[in-house]
C-alpha cells in the first residue's frame, strides 16, 4: 500500500495506518499553553508556602529561565526529529534504547499526574461553586473527577483536530481571564488597590530567608511544567520544522507573562500564609483572588477560567501521555498491542484507554501536593536528559551535516544552564519531599532493570532509525 510523506506508517487491525498531519502553529501553541496554564490557576502557590511571596516570584523567574532553555533545546531537536513520542523519540535516535525507555516513562507519568491534579482541582471548583449557589453540606467531588477524565479521554479517542481546536478556544479564554483580573485589580491603571506594601512587609517578605527561595524552586516549575509537550504532536503537525519552534517559543513567552501577572494579583490580595496553603487555603489562587476582589463578575469569570484551564490541561495531558505510550508500544519497548491506531479516528486509542484508570487512581486517592510533586519530579528527570541529548546531537550531527528547521543560539550555554538549574531544583525537592524523591528514583531504577533484562530483547534498534541522516556507530 502506497503512502504519502504526510503520514507515518504502522500496522493496526491488519492495515497500514498513520497519524494524521492536520495541526498548525496555533494548535501547537494551544497544546503547550493549554497544558501549562492551569499552573497559574492552581499549584504554583505551594511555592509561596515554601518561601513566601517574594521567594515564589524569584522561583518563577528562575524556572522561566530553565524552561526557556528547555524550549530552545527542544525546538531544535524536534524540528529535525518530527515524530510522535517527542523526547522519547529523540532519545531513541540520539542516545539509545535504555534512555529512550526511561524518558518515555518520565513523560507518561508527568502528564498523567498532571491530568490527575487537574481533575482534583476541577472537583474542588465544582464543590465551591455549589456552595456559592446555596448548596449546603458539600458535594461529593468524585463523580465530577471521574466524569471529567472519562469525557476528555473520549474526546481524545475521537480525533486530535477537534481535541486541540477545543484546547485552543478554552485556553484563549483562560488566558484572557488572567489579563482581565489584572486590569480590574491593578492600581497601575487606576482600577483597584493592591496591598503588596502591607501583605509583604517585614518578615512576610521572606519568612524563611534565602533558604526559602531555594525551597520555592520545587513548585516554581509548576508555572511552566508541560510546555515541552508540544513535541508529542510532532507527527500530527503539517509543517513541524516551522510550526513546532514557533508554537513552543510563543508558548513560553505567553506563560512568562501569565505567571508574572498571576503572582502580582494573588500576592496583592491574599496574605502569604493563606495563599501558600494550597490544601486548606487557596486551592485555586486566581479564583480566591477574584473572591477577595469583591466583584461577582470577576468571581464568575475566574471560576470559568479555572474550569477551562483545568480542562485544557487535562485534555492536553491525555493527548501527550497517550502519544508517548503509543510510540513505545509501536517500537516494542512496551507490548506492541499499545502501538495500534484506530482504523477510523486515526488515534492511539489503546494507549488512551489504558492510561485512564491510572489517572483515576491518583485523582481519587492522593492529596493534591503529592500528585503535583510526582508530576514535577517526573518532568524534572526528563529535563535532566535534555542537555545530554542536545550535546550528543550536535556532536554526532554537526550543523553542516543535516538540515535543521531551527538552530538554537549560544550552544552549549542553554544546556549547561539547564543542568545547573535542574540540580538546584533536585535539592529543593529533597528539602521538602526527600522520601518521595528517593522512592521515585528507586521506582525508575527497578523498571530500568526490567527493561534491560527482559524487554530489550524485543527491541530492533537498527529498524527504528528512521531519520535520513548518516548513521552513527552502534546502529
Amino acid at each position: 500500500m502506497a503512502h504519502s510523506e504526510m503520514d507515518v506508517d504502522h500496522t493496526a487491525h491488519g492495515q497500514s495506518m498513520g497519524l494524521l498531519r492536520v495541526l498548525g502553529p496555533a494548535h501547537v501553541w494551544a497544546l503547550g499553553v493549554g497544558i501549562v496554564l492551569v499552573g497559574e490557576y492552581m499549584g504554583w502557590n505551594f511555592a509561596v508556602g515554601k518561601g513566601g511571596a517574594y521567594a515564589a516570584l524569584i522561583a518563577c523567574w528562575f524556572a522561566g529561565i530553565l524552561y526557556s532553555c528547555v524550549a530552545m533545546i527542544d525546538s531544535e531537536v524536534t524540528s529535525t526529529v518530527a515524530a510522535a513520542g517527542g523526547q522519547y523519540t529523540q532519545a531513541k535516535h540520539i542516545i539509545g534504547p535504555l534512555m529512550a525507555f526511561n524518558v518515555g516513562l518520565y513523560l507518561v507519568f508527568a502528564y498523567t499526574m498532571l491530568e490527575a491534579a487537574n481533575a482534583i482541582t476541577l472537583g474542588f471548583l465544582v464543590d465551591t461553586v455549589a456552595g456559592m449557589t446555596g448548596h449546603e453540606g458539600g458535594l461529593d467531588q468524585r463523580p465530577f473527577i471521574v466524569l471529567a477524565i472519562m469525557f476528555l479521554a473520549w474526546l481524545n479517542y475521537r480525533g486530535v483536530l477537534a481535541t486541540l481546536t477545543f484546547n485552543l478556544v478554552i485556553t484563549a479564554i483562560a488566558f484572557i481571564a488572567i489579563i482581565t483580573i489584572f486590569l480590574a485589580t491593578s492600581p497601575l491603571l487606576g482600577a483597584g488597590e493592591m496591598l503588596h506594601k502591607d501583605l509583604m512587609s517585614g518578615q512576610a517578605s521572606l519568612p524563611y530567608g534565602w533558604l526559602g527561595i531555594l525551597a520555592a524552586m520545587h513548585f516554581g516549575l509548576w508555572y511552566y511544567l508541560g510546555i515541552e509537550g508540544t513535541t508529542q504532536a510532532a507527527e500530527e503537525v503539517r509543517s513541524p520544522a516551522r510550526s513546532l519552534p514557533f508554537g513552543t517559543l510563543a508558548g513560553i513567552m505567553t506563560l512568562l507573562i501569565a505567571a508574572t501577572l498571576t503572582w502580582y494579583v494573588c500576592s496583592g490580595l491574599m496574605p502569604w500564609e493563606y495563599l501558600g496553603d494550597g490544601v486548606n487555603g487557596a486551592v485555586a489562587p486566581l479564583f480566591s483572588a477574584a473572591q477577595m476582589s469583591g466583584s461577582s463578575a470577576l468571581v464568575w469569570l475566574l471560576g470559568i477560567g479555572t474550569l477551562f484551564a483545568t480542562l485544557a490541561s487535562a485534555n492536553g495531558c491525555i493527548n501527550d501521555a497517550s502519544r508517548a505510550w503509543f510510540s513505545m508500544g509501536r517500537d516494542h519497548y512496551l507490548p506492541a498491542w499499545f502501538g495500534a491506531v484506530h482504523p477510523v479516528y486515526r488515534t492511539p486509542y489503546r494507549a488512551i484507554i489504558f492510561l485512564v484508570p491510572i489517572a483515576l487512581i491518583f485523582a481519587l486517592g492522593a492529596p493534591l501536593d503529592q500528585v503535583v510533586t510526582f508530576s514535577i519530579l517526573s518532568g524534572l528527570l526528563g529535563y535532566t536528559f535534555m542537555p545530554i541529548n542536545m550535546i550528543m546531537f550536535r556532536k554526532k550531527w554537526p550543523l553542516d551535516t543535516i538540515k535543521r528547521g531551527y538552530e538554537h543560539p549560544l550552544h552549549p550555554l542553554p544546556a549547561i544552564s539547564l543542568i545547573v538549574l535542574c540540580s538546584v531544583t533536585y535539592f529543593a525537592v529533597f528539602l521538602g519531599y526527600g522520601t518521595q524523591l528517593i522512592a521515585m528514583i528507586g521506582f525508575y531504577i527497578v523498571v530500568s532493570l526490567w527493561f534491560h533484562f527482559w524487554r530489550y530483547r524485543f527491541v530492533k534498534r537498527a529498524d527504528q532509525f528512521t531519520m535520513p541522516w548518516p548513521r552513527p556507530r552502534g546502529y
